[in-house]
């Protein structure tokens, strides 16, 4: 396994084994890479290396109490509104749901559920479009893309 030089690491009080078997069981191409043992008989992992949908990452056992903020965030595109009703519904479970496509999961992480078509959507030649489909974003927890797609081509719901 070759090391990353750069990955994010997730900083977690007592459930580093939990959160990344969590983490590692929702995207494809994710494993666990290297664990190592914490101090003491019976500790569990002080380190986890794993992969996240082809991202390297690392988790930290550590006694510290941290706040958490969106000022960090992991995102996540998504091919299609199942793929995003599927990742918000687990994500959100013990997490907490906040506008425009984030949330912040159980164990106080941050993330974008963002699903392709948004960008597409938002990179429109058509000003006016780009402005219907921000001011339907803003009104939203986790994204509708037939609502954005509504939203670009000016059709109200039916």
């Amino acid at each position: 396994m070759e090391r990353a030089k750069i990955r994010t690491c997730l900083l977690l009080n007592g459930k580093v084994q939990e959160a990344v078997e969590f983490y590692t069981g929702l995207f494809d191409d994710s494993r666990i890479e290297r664990t190592v043992p914490g101090l003491g008989e019976g500790a569990g992992p002080m380190v986890i290396e794993f992969t996240l949908a082809g991202t390297p990452y690392m988790a930290l056992d550590a006694p510290i109490e941290t706040a958490f903020t969106y000022g960090l965030s992991i995102s996540v595109l998504t091919a299609d509104q199942a793929e995003t009703d599927r990742l918000w519904a687990t994500l959100t479970e013990g997490g907490e749901e906040s506008h425009c496509g984030w949330l912040k999961d159980r164990f106080g992480f941050a993330w974008q559920i963002v699903p392709e078509r948004l960008p597409e959507l938002m990179a429109s030649r058509d000003a006016a479009a780009r402005g219907r489909v921000h001011q339907a974003l803003m009104g939203m927890r986790k994204i509708d893309i037939a609502a954005l797609e509504r939203a670009h081509d000016n059709k109200v719901a039916a």
